[in-house]
């Protein structure tokens, strides 16, 4: 099938404009990777610096003393739950975040290379598993958090009444 002189015109010019939205698309990936790795080394800071000690502080405080009394076991699901966390929940969101990290730098040098060349290379199959790492990786972090949470909130349902409750009349 030929094309006229018109058509083949029009879609130049369409080639030359997907090219430049490519170009500024890699430029724009490119600033918002050096931001999330910006702000997660900032957030890293923050965490050390505020809010660690803050929460340390605080189970120190009104934490430890009931742990203590509460049961003999409880140090050691507290060395548990820390080697736990320490060898199995650390690696994993850690590999995660190094994956989705690589696939950003990948897809920014894929990009450069492509706006350097200016001819469209044939397409490579994408893989899955880095985002399908970092699903995971976010779903245990944010499991973590949550159990967290559950433990360290105050549940005021769980105290029981010094008075017994009066039976209504029937």
């Amino acid at each position: 099938m030929s094309l006229s002189r018109k058509r083949k015109k029009e879609l130049h010019k369409l080639q030359k404009s997907a090219g430049k939205l490519w170009e500024a698309q890699q430029v724009v990936l490119a600033g918002a990777s050096n931001v999330a790795r910006e702000a997660g080394r900032q957030l890293g800071h923050l965490n050390r610096e505020q809010v660690a000690p803050v929460i340390d502080d605080k189970y120190h405080q009104y934490l430890e003393p009931v742990v203590d009394r509460v049961s003999p076991y409880v140090d050691s699901s507290r060395k548990a739950s820390k080697h736990f966390l320490d060898h199995t929940v650390v690696p994993v969101v850690g590999g995660a975040v190094g994956k989705a990290l690589s696939a950003i730098d990948a897809a920014n040098e894929a990009g450069m290379q492509f706006a350097t060349k200016r001819k469209p290379e044939p397409k490579k199959k994408s893989s899955a598993g880095p985002i399908i790492a970092l699903v995971l990786g976010i779903a245990a972090a944010g499991a973590v958090l949550y159990a967290a949470w559950q433990t360290l909130r105050a549940d005021d349902e769980l105290w029981v009444a010094d008075d017994p409750l009066a039976s209504p009349d029937a």
